[in-house]
């Protein structure tokens, strides 16, 4: 090639900094080199290094199976026969089908079911949920499939969600248990696992808990604990009662900063029941030898600091709220709150620094929850379930509607950046809900299982196609400024755009005056902690990235700890509240004011199911991803001995199943995970056979489509059997 040919390739090259932006635990900010109009090459972030889902984005964007053009359904629901139409044609029907549905039966009778397919904050879901509003309202749901039982846990004792130390602090803590924690696959805010590997060859001793001995306990932990999903309140509880009987407690701390402990310690010691809730106890509950429980009960009662981290996954189970409640009970009692090296075991959000979520076009305000009573505050699900719908309940609310106790009778679907057939629990009642409806519309990228049962689809572009605003997962001090940085396939659009579009056509003249690269000026301009953090937009929007220096780690609860006079926390009693008044208030027998154990398992079927996160996988993204799939295939994990009774070989087709559904998957036979346990990753695309067996792998088929009664998903609280075909 000609040295005047080389350089007229190279001016048509350029590299544009952008980020990951699903719900991955990352949100990873990286380079894009473009060449003809094409990204040809990913580079990352000098800071932040992208994971394997990161570095796959660019076969998902360019996937044969990408939807190309807005269709109608011309088959029946689930046939996926659709016909292409124009894009005006296509919001011309979007529009009359909405105005249809309202007019006839209220703007309540849509219900819009949109999480974090694709979040931003000025594209995405929060588009469609502006547009609605604007509309005359929609009901809307609540109770996040991650961590309802967390939120409900943090709000309840510390009164906020911002408990978290930043992940620099790791190095300083001595111990580190990672309960249900897995950063090494879900991420869990980037570069936590270099953190972890820091706070190692500064000599923490790290112990992992969970019922799978995951990759974060492969590569960091010095001990692997087992245990029965469900149980965890129970073995620290049970870690209490050693505190209190050996006098390893900060009774110091308990007396300046928390409230209810005498009431615990009488739960705990057996007084309130006549049930000394020891290891031994526990033992049978939970399978975790009771010596087991305490020498680690003794380890983080001695070793200080200590940080207790929780995941999500012991959360959602039938009561999660109580793990995630014993757990802060336990960081309290040792005085591991508010000092660097330690952790609060509260919600994982940071203080004061770039967190999950972020600047976001103003959604408005929903005309349904405005005519509600007001709910800020209240932990009482009722309360919340008479304006919205849980999530765990979607099918039951279209199938019962008012009748039911629902806010209205549910005639139009409308979905965005979701796959609610695929992540909403009991997929076999979600077909049956989906039938029933007059309406279903949707964004999407890609024919998901969700799509198939689509009236009008909507092909949607990705990010690397639009200009957004992010920010990191919990702790993540930084601000991401997504540019654009390809022309997508030509008949796609953002969310904004279709919105616009329909706002024409639905009357709404002042739905977005701005183009998204002004609402990223606007919002940086305007929105207070970007405005106090970014002093320079044109510098921001360049380099796709703003980090907001920390000479320090970020302690949350800190100012409490050192000044409680002056900064108490933001609880009714203005401490720690061991036992929660607001719990207190809702009188309910399966929702106590003090933590507790609280039995789940219906024993109708001998294997407990979970269902974790698989690291090629953000939920159901990526899940068409052929590098990704060969990269970690979809099994369900079984125990050698539960194997072996069964007459299962590793790699055979298995039946999964319980009364919901079955499930037809290749078997990994490890011993990673314990006896009586079975694990399938979630996110794995529905495929159901002509008897309705799920041929993809996906464990929501199997899961009760029901909440606990601080609103967590019960996604880890199934039972189910496993035989061999």
């Amino acid at each position: 090639m000609s040295g005047e040919r080389r350089n007229e390739e190279d001016m048509k090259r350029c590299v544009i900094p952008t980020g990951g932006c699903h719900d991955c635990g990352g949100r990873c900010p990286y380079k894009l080199h473009i060449k003809a109009g094409r990204v040809v090459r990913m580079e990352p972030d000098d800071h932040v290094r992208a994971c394997v889902r990161g570095y796959a984005y660019r076969q998902r964007v360019y996937a044969e199976d990408r939807l190309r053009q807005p269709m109608k359904r011309v088959g029946a629901r689930g046939e996926a026969r659709f016909a292409a139409i124009r894009w005006d044609e296509a919001l011309d029907m979007v529009a009359s089908e909405l105005r249809r549905i309202r007019d006839t039966y209220g703007p309540d009778a849509i219900l819009l079911t949109n999480l974090s397919g694709s979040p931003g904050g000025i594209q995405g879901d929060l588009a469609v949920l502006r547009l609605l509003n604007m509309f005359g309202g929609c009901v809307t749901c609540w109770g996040g499939p991650s961590a309802e039982g967390y939120v409900f846990a943090s709000r309840a004792t510390y009164g906020t969600l911002e408990t978290g130390n930043s992940r620099d602090d790791l190095v300083n803590s001595r111990l580190i248990i990672m309960w249900g924690w897995n950063p090494v696959e879900t991420i869990f805010s980037t570069n936590t696992s270099f953190q972890l590997i820091r706070a190692r060859e500064a000599g923490a001793r790290i112990i992992g808990v969970d019922p799978r001995h995951n990759r974060s306990i492969a590569l960091l932990a010095d001990k692997w604990i087992p245990i029965r999903p469900g149980t965890d309140a129970a073995m620290l509880i049970s870690m209490a009662y050693v505190m209190i009987r050996e006098g390893l407690h900060d009774y110091r701390f308990i007396e300046r900063y928390a409230v209810g402990f005498q009431d615990f310690e009488r739960y705990v010691m057996g007084e309130e029941d006549s049930v000394p809730k020891t290891p031994e106890w526990a033992e049978k509950i939970t399978g975790v030898p009771a010596e087991t429980i305490r020498d680690l009960a003794r380890e983080y009662g001695k070793t200080k600091p200590a940080a207790l981290i929780t995941g999500f996954g012991p959360g959602r189970t039938a009561f999660g709220e109580q793990f995630h409640r014993a757990a802060a009970t336990l960081a309290t009692i040792t005085g591991n709150v508010g000092i660097s090296g330690g952790s609060a075991a509260g919600f994982d959000r940071v203080a004061g620094i770039a967190t999950h979520g972020g600047p976001a076009i103003p959604p408005g305000r929903n005309p349904r929850e405005a005519r509600s009573p007001g709910l800020k505050g209240s932990l009482d699900v009722t309360l919340r379930n008479r304006t919205r719908v849980h999530w765990a309940r979607v099918w039951d609310a279209i199938l019962e509607g008012k009748a039911g106790g629902y806010p209205d009778d549910i005639k139009l679907l409308y979905v965005a950046a979701m796959n609610p057939l695929n992540q909403c629990l009991n997929t076999n009642k979600g077909l049956e809900a989906l039938r029933r409806l007059e309406s279903i519309i949707v964004h999407e990228q890609f024919m998901t299982p969700t799509a198939r049962y689509a009236d009008i689809l909507l092909p949607v572009n990705t990010h690397w196609a639009r200009n957004d605003l992010m920010r990191p997962w919990y702790g993540g001090a930084y601000y991401l400024c997504v540019n654009k940085a390809i022309d997508d396939l030509p008949q796609t659009k953002s969310d904004l755009e279709i919105c616009c579009e329909l706002a024409q056509r639905l009357g709404i003249s002042d739905y977005s005056e701005k183009t998204p690269q002004e609402w990223q000026r606007h919002l940086v301009e305007t929105e207070a902690d970007m405005r106090r953090d970014i002093q320079d937009f044109d510098r921001f929007k360049q380099e796709g990235v703003w980090r907001i220096p920390l000479d320090k780690p970020v302690i949350s609860l800190r100012e409490q700890i050192q000044h409680p006079d002056a900064a108490p926390f933001p609880t009714p009693s203005g401490k720690i509240e061991i036992l929660s008044s607001k719990i207190a208030e809702i009188k309910r027998p399966d929702l106590p004011a003090i933590p507790k154990y609280m039995e789940h398992r219906s024993s109708r079927y001998p294997l407990q199911l979970i269902s974790f996160h698989s690291r090629v996988r953000a939920h159901s993204c990526f899940d068409n991803v052929s590098w990704l799939k060969r990269l970690e295939p979809q099994t369900v994990w079984i125990n050698s001995e539960d194997a072996a009774r069964r007459q299962i070989e590793d790699g055979s087709i298995v039946r999964v199943f319980n009364d919901l559904g079955e499930v037809r998957i290749p078997a990994t036979i490890t011993e990673r995970i314990m006896p009586g346990v079975v694990g399938i990753g979630e996110g794995a695309w529905y495929s159901p056979d002509e008897k309705s067996v799920d041929r993809g792998g996906n464990p929501n088929v199997l899961i009760e489509d029901r909440h606990s009664p601080g609103g967590a998903f019960i996604s880890n609280s199934s039972d189910v059997d496993v035989k061999r075909i």
